[in-house]
């Protein structure tokens, strides 16, 4: 029973008692609806990094999302989980996919080819002449596009034209529908640091695990090797110790002999003791 009350062995007045579980309150549609939002932003925007093959512990300076309305607002909710997934520093918000880059347009063969047959080639230089921007934004509104091919008016449909969009330099683009993610690649020295600060954590919990320590352990950890790995731990030491659970960090240069790792290219050798 929820207010059973259990008796100490010694037969004193009883101490501990139990209660029923708490029950769940009513769904919040609204936080579920957000959520939903905020994961494909994720998606798209870790499938951006893949596809600039940027790890994802290297951090970022921004996120730039195609949002408005209700999805704005809702990837404004949850914008701390969405920066904190994706790795960036802000997230920055467009109205439309036009922002993040340019179109380009290009005859699809398949469809078209029957259509024009010997007139193909003029047909897809007179496509390649039309405004991309123009192109994407009647496709979009649901309408066909007007095309003049040797003196005969035709109209193309979004079947018969390929429409790719080309990101801004120094970004990668991710679109789905409707959906889009940008990320800014650009690297100053900072996020470079916090990049390696945070491999050297990586690196250091695998040396906490191998150890045979406890994920609670405390730990003195001694850091050497790679002079810049080093000033990069430095730089962030409060992340690496927090992260770590190191109490002190020690930085003895190459004089350690601790267990080796490489971090892109570089040596780190790492000694580890229970605080």
């Amino acid at each position: 029973m929820a207010d059973e009350l259990y008796e100490d062995l010694d037969g004193s007045e009883p101490s501990v008692h139990l209660t029923d579980w708490p029950q769940p309150g009513p769904r919040d549609a609204e936080l579920e609806a957000a959520m939903a939002v905020a994961r494909e932003t994720v998606r798209l925007g870790l499938s951006a990094r893949k596809q600039s093959k940027m790890k994802v512990r290297q951090p970022l300076r921004a996120a730039i999302v195609v949002a408005e309305g209700a999805e704005r607002a809702a990837i404004e909710r949850l914008a701390d989980i969405v920066a904190d997934e994706l790795n960036v520093k802000e997230l920055l918000f467009v109205d439309t996919a036009d922002e993040l880059g340019s179109y380009e347009i290009k005859a699809n063969y398949r469809t078209l080819g029957p259509r024009f047959g010997k007139a193909m080639p003029m047909a897809a230089a007179a496509i390649g002449a039309l405004d991309p921007a123009h192109v994407a934004a009647e496709l979009r509104a649901g309408r066909h596009v007007g095309l003049s091919v040797d003196g005969s008016e035709h109209e193309l449909g979004p079947d018969d034209l390929q429409l790719a969009m080309q990101p801004l330099d120094g970004y990668q683009l991710e679109r789905e529908g409707s959906h889009a993610v940008a990320l800014e690649l650009s690297l100053d020295q900072e996020l470079i640091m916090e990049g390696l600060a945070r491999e050297v954590v990586r690196v250091v919990q695998e040396t906490r695990k191998r150890a045979g320590l406890e994920v609670e352990d405390r730990i003195a950890l001694t850091l050497g090797g790679d002079v810049e790995l080093l000033d990069a731990a430095r730089a962030f030491e409060g992340y690496v110790s927090g992260e770590t659970l190191a109490t002190q960090v020690t930085y003895n240069g190459a004089d350690i002999s601790g267990e080796p790792a490489k971090i892109e290219g570089r040596e780190l050798r790492i000694a580890v003791a229970k605080a």
